[in-house]
């Protein structure tokens, strides 16, 4: 999918977001879609073949937003436990701002037939622990972050714990701060993983 994406395929991710946002990924059709921001369902085939589709530039917007979380981070001179807690508050944010990303992020479950769609969110998930053992192990050689620990084995337990518990926040309907709960959270990690 080319990553330039036009304005009517923003909107067409953004009412899909919002359709999975009331009433669940089940509920994103292109019928759906079409009623709700009130095009012909050809219209939506002229941008976008299938749901399939709908949710790969969901997932490649999710994508490109991570990659410049950690791009900004791999370039930034902070300490690496600054990096780490940037990395996650931009995620809390992200997260708070558009709370059916999660929905879809975290859907490997409905995803498990549709082979392009689980192979876009390993593609995600590799991306980031690689950015994430890259960043951890600049710590290490700064001997700012336990070095007992392979690098990689870090960034997966740090995503793991990220994923549970935002996993958690979306589970139970947001009933918490995710940004505030998430600050405490990431003073935590940094206490597990500096030297």
């Amino acid at each position: 999918m080319n990553s330039e994406i036009t304005e009517r395929q923003k909107e067409i991710i953004n009412v899909s977001l919002e359709i999975i946002a009331e009433s669940g990924i089940q509920s994103l059709t292109i019928k759906n879609l079409a009623k709700k921001i009130g095009f012909a369902e050809s219209a939506i085939y002229r941008h976008y073949e299938n749901k399939i589709q709908i949710l790969l530039g969901i997932l490649e917007f999710f994508k490109q937003n991570s990659e410049y979380f950690f791009t900004s981070q791999l370039d930034s001179n902070e300490p690496t436990s600054a990096k780490i807690e940037h990395l996650f508050l931009n995620y809390f944010k992200k997260f708070t701002a558009t709370p059916s990303l999660v929905a879809v992020i975290f859907s490997e479950e409905i995803f498990r037939n549709e082979v392009e769609l689980t192979d876009k969110v390993k593609e995600i998930m590799n991306k980031n622990i690689s950015s994430l053992t890259t960043i951890i192990e600049t710590g290490q050689r700064n001997g700012e972050i336990r070095a007992d620990i392979d690098a990689s084995h870090l960034a997966l337990m740090i995503m793991g714990s990220l994923r549970m518990f935002v996993k958690q926040w979306h589970m139970s309907h947001y009933e918490f701060n995710l940004i505030e709960r998430g600050s405490e959270f990431i003073t935590s990690i940094k206490i597990l993983i500096n030297k």
